[in-house]
């Protein structure tokens, strides 16, 4: 509800006049299946979910989704962050059944309106959104401006879009700052994004929580899906601290799946699956094992506060955190 989402699905299916089905209570409770059963006993032809969900409700294993066959369904619709490749086909495997689309989308609440979508008649590769939304100029550029593509960069508006924000009340010279003074006359969006060689776009999270590792840039979403491709781990979360000789390095916080212990072994497990994935210099210093990521209401990793606990410094404004108390773990766990 908070994000541009819930009121443009509102506004849609009122419009439409179809019916719409909103849940309030944690997704989880009183079992695992709550989701999928809201589902089937509604017959439910259209579901939007965030991957954070996914990944919470795959822990729960796969037999508590298989037991719904939701033959309603039709489309499943995704948004608010990257997607790792497990936790895709998962969702795609065993709630879509291998016959329904993911329309994995990307839009932003300041521009109430959709940078990135796929078809549910176009083909699509695992963790794609597809390419620009309608009537939407949007590129990929390099640090200089330049389209790139095959490559990451920054995903932009080149050209104003119909409902992009004029501004901020009461103060202009943010709004400027926040959008434009990166590229002239270009929106910056602020994340990181591909285009590959069949045309498919792909995003990789907030480029504003680059980690730059002895003059490499990477995501934290790159360090996080490797992660969680693993079989033992069910979240992850990748930050950057200062380091003596390499200006930052990498720490990770992970969440094992139901029934695994975090221990020694299992940590230098994942500290060598990243660095095989993307190169030595890139290894992270350390993973810590946590019961709970901080989040926000939306399910987002507030990896700006787990850093700020992490490095003894205050969190900042936690008003959007669901669960503060994970925070005290991440404070926790640099103290061992």
């Amino acid at each position: 509800i908070g994000w541009m989402m819930g009121p443009w699905e509102m506004i849609g299916v009122t419009f439409w006049g179809g019916t719409m089905v909103i849940y309030e209570g944690a997704p989880n409770f009183p079992a695992a299946d709550q989701v999928w059963d809201v589902i089937e006993r509604n017959n439910v032809t259209t579901l939007g979910i965030s991957p954070t969900l996914i990944r919470v409700l795959r822990t729960a294993g796969d037999e508590m989704v298989q037991k719904h066959q939701m033959p309603t369904l039709r489309l499943l619709g995704s948004t608010g962050e990257p997607w790792d490749l497990d936790s895709y086909m998962w969702f795609f495997e065993n709630v879509g059944k291998k016959r329904v689309p993911i329309i994995n989308i990307s839009g932003g609440t300041e521009i109430v309106g959709c940078l990135l979508q796929p078809l549910p008649v176009m083909p699509l590769k695992p963790c794609t959104l597809g390419g620009p939304g309608l009537g939407m100029a949007v590129d990929v550029v390099d640090e200089e401006g330049k389209s790139i593509r095959n490559g990451i960069g920054h995903l932009v508006c080149r050209r104003p879009s119909p409902s992009m924000t004029k501004g901020f009340l009461k103060d202009p010279d943010r709004y400027i700052d926040t959008y434009f003074s990166k590229y002239p006359d270009i929106w910056y969006h602020g994340d990181w994004a591909k285009v590959d060689e069949d045309g498919f776009w792909f995003l990789f999270g907030r480029s504003d929580d680059t980690i730059k590792i002895a003059g490499k840039r990477i995501g934290p979403g790159e360090i996080e899906s490797i992660l969680v491709e693993h079989p033992k781990v069910a979240e992850a979360a990748a930050i950057g601290v200062p380091h003596a000789i390499k200006g930052e390095g990498v720490v990770c916080f992970v969440v094992t799946m139901p029934g695994v212990t975090g221990d020694a072994a299992l940590s230098k497990e994942l500290l060598d699956v990243v660095a095989h994935n993307l190169g030595g210099p890139l290894k992270p210093e350390a993973v810590h094992f946590v019961s709970a990521l901080p989040k926000t209401r939306s399910g987002k990793i507030v990896r700006g506060s787990i850093r700020r606990r992490y490095l003894g410094e205050p969190a900042g404004d936690t008003s959007t955190v669901e669960n503060p108390e994970a925070l005290d773990l991440i404070q926790s766990a640099n103290a061992k």
